[in-house]
Order: C-alpha cells, then sequence, then structure tokens
C-alpha cells in the first residue's frame, strides 16, 4: 500500500483547515457581532469585551414581529417539506419499481421543471396564488415551495429506490402486501437515511427561501425569518441595529446547524449509499 508523501499530507490538512476557517469564520463573526452593543460593532476586535443578550431581547420586544415570522417559518418548511417527501417517496416507487411506457420523458420533465429559474415563474405564480386564494397567507407559499422542491426530491428518492433488491418487493407481493404497504411498511426503513438526507436539504431550501416569501406575502406578521431579517433597517447607516440583525441570523442558522448535527450519520450514509457495490 502506497504511503502518501509528506507534502502531499502537509498540503492536504492545510486544505482541510482553510476550508474549515472559510466555513467557520463568517459564522462566529456572526455570532460575536450579536453580542456586542453601541460603538463597539464597529470595532475591528472580534471578540466583544463586554458580551451581551441585549440584541436578542430587543429582536423579540421590537416592532419586529420576529417570534411570528419564526414560528411561520418553522410551519411552512414543515409542511413543504412533509407534503414534498410523501409525494415523492410515492412517485419514487413508481419512477423506480414499474417499468411503463415514458418513464424516461416523465423523469427528464421532472428534471426540466427544477432547471427554471425563480424569477421566470414568479408571474405565473403569482396569478395562482391569487385565484386559489392564497396570496398574503404564510401556508400558501407551501405551493410554490412544494413546486421547486418536489423535482429534486422525486430525483434523489428514484436513485435510492431503484437501489433496494428485487427480493424483498416480490417476498413482499406473495405475502399479499399492496404498493402503499409496500412503500411504507418495506421500503421506508430502508430509505430511512436518503430519507432524513433529503428532507433536510429540502427543510434548509423552503427555510431559506426569500424571492417567493417577498414577493407572495406583504403582511409583517405573516412574513417568514429571511424577509423579516431585512426588513430590519435605521434611517440611516448608522442607525441600523446590526447587533439585531446579526442576532436573527444566529437564530435562524442555529436550527439548522442542531439539525445536521443531530441526524449526521444518517445524512452521511444517505449520501454515500449506492456509492460502493458487492
Amino acid at each position: 500500500m502506497n504511503q502518501r508523501p509528506l507534502w502531499g499530507s502537509i498540503v492536504l490538512y492545510a486544505g482541510a483547515l482553510l476550508v474549515v476557517v472559510m466555513s467557520v469564520y463568517p459564522f462566529l463573526y456572526t455570532i460575536t457581532t450579536s453580542l456586542k452593543t453601541g460603538t463597539e460593532l464597529f470595532s475591528t476586535s472580534l471578540f466583544p469585551s463586554a458580551p451581551t443578550l441585549y440584541n436578542y431581547i430587543t429582536l423579540f420586544k421590537g416592532k419586529q414581529p420576529f417570534g411570528t415570522q419564526l414560528g411561520n417559518s418553522i410551519m411552512v418548511a414543515t409542511v413543504t417539506v412533509t407534503i414534498s417527501m410523501f409525494m415523492a417517496i410515492t412517485a419514487a416507487y413508481a419512477l423506480g419499481r414499474i417499468n411503463f411506457k415514458g418513464k424516461s420523458a416523465l423523469l427528464l420533465a421532472i428534471l426540466a421543471v427544477s432547471m427554471f429559474p425563480q424569477v421566470a415563474v414568479l408571474s405565473g405564480m403569482f396569478e395562482l396564488m391569487q385565484a386559489l386564494g392564497l396570496y398574503n397567507r404564510s401556508i400558501g407559499l407551501v405551493v410554490p415551495y412544494t413546486v421547486f422542491t418536489l423535482p429534486f426530491t422525486v430525483w434523489m428518492l428514484t436513485t435510492f429506490m431503484r437501489g433496494l433488491p428485487k427480493e424483498l418487493e416480490e417476498a413482499a407481493i406473495m405475502d399479499g402486501c399492496g404498493p402503499m404497504r409496500i412503500i411504507f411498511e418495506v421500503f421506508m426503513p430502508l430509505l430511512a437515511p436518503a430519507l432524513v438526507s433529503t428532507g433536510l436539504l429540502a427543510f434548509i431550501g423552503a427555510w431559506n427561501e426569500f424571492m417567493f416569501a417577498l414577493t407572495f406575502v406583504t403582511d409583517d406578521f405573516k412574513r417568514t425569518v429571511p424577509v423579516g431579517i431585512s426588513m430590519i433597517s435605521g434611517a440611516t447607516a448608522y442607525e441600523i441595529p446590526w447587533g439585531s440583525i446579526m442576532a436573527a441570523s444566529v437564530i435562524v442558522t442555529v436550527p439548522l446547524v442542531v439539525l445536521v448535527l443531530v441526524f449526521q450519520q444518517k445524512i452521511v450514509s444517505g449520501l454515500t449509499a449506492g456509492a460502493v457495490k458487492g
């Protein structure tokens, strides 16, 4: 077995360190800045001399209904992921396990939908939201979010579904199981890593979405967090509450970090499943 040369190890670890610093430093800067107040916000020091939670307290007590917006984001992202995953796993079973005419064309059509930029369908989606009576309603964001999330989840789960052994499905059919029972009782436990990784990526996409949330909701109490943060402003650049903006950014980021840490093992298993065969 060939051993990596010393210079190769140095380059590898230096590159890894650079990636870690570039990934962690912005979040560290955001956290430390959220603990600063007054003129210290504009100081060059990374760490605050007198850390305080003032920005976090004023964020929930200010004019901006940040707490309500946080709840709206949780609700919209959760409902979007639930609907997308249910529809995706049933569609993935049909596309991955059943042979029918036009399946390849259908997969290409699903992929083509995900290629459209949001701005290209904004006017049409606006008309749809008004026709359904969902304009300026938080729950209405589930419709455009699902439209853009579903192609990704279907493609991901179809790939995993194809890799499941046919013997399991044949045995389930022999025992009298129907398609829905095969999906949810036989295949779903095996697809747990894929469901977690796909669902988490879908949740992040819905959680961070900005354009649709800004366009389809105008009431501050019905907006989601990304738009709410953009609405935090002051009369001048010096009056902008940068501390509150940083505190809001930390609060929005922490749930995603926690989810990744909690499901880290399943995420890695899901993303690497099928990479090695035999």
